[in-house]
């Protein structure tokens, strides 16, 4: 009876902290938060005019490129061996000036949109952090990668904190 009674006192000090765990934790969703703040979309219309931009340069090189290729092609058996030489050499220069361009708007575009999002995570996580901190909980996961997001979810509180 003291051995059942015991095994009674355990289970249900197991049960309680169980309990009290579950309600330590809670989710967010920082998906859609990141969706719908504002400053996530101006920084994407940055981008956007950023990469257009770059896109009209490459554009206008690949065209001056096949212009060249066109006209130098069309005029090989006309010119000397050495003119054929240097328009050959002068064609892969632009070729790899070419894909230099595209390399370089690629890592460009890359740096400004860790720019421009770092600051916008920080202000997220740090208001994540401050709810997390009111409400009592001790961990806030982001449920993008739980299979089961049940408890007490955080974005609408978070989304308020951060203003919208």
């Amino acid at each position: 009876m003291k051995s059942f009674n015991k095994l009674l006192l355990i289970a249900s000090v197991l049960l309680c902290s169980v309990g009290t765990f579950a309600q330590k934790v809670a989710h967010v969703e920082v998906n859609e938060i990141m969706a719908k703040m504002p400053a996530v979309l101006d920084a994407q219309k940055q981008l956007e005019k950023l990469s257009a931009t770059y896109d009209t340069e490459y554009k206008t090189m690949v065209e001056e490129y096949q212009t060249k290729l066109k006209k130098y092609d069309s005029e090989a058996t006309t010119v000397a061996e050495k003119d054929n030489e240097d328009r050959a050499k002068e064609i892969q220069e632009m070729q790899k000036r070419i894909v230099d361009y595209r390399d370089n708007a690629q890592k460009e575009l890359q740096k400004k949109e860790a720019d421009l999002m770092k600051p916008i995570t920080e202000k997220i996580k740090a208001s994540i952090q401050k709810v997390g901190k009111a409400k009592g909980y001790q961990y806030v996961l982001n449920n993008e990668g739980l299979l089961l997001a049940e408890g007490p979810n955080l974005t609408a509180d978070v989304k308020k904190d951060l203003g919208f």
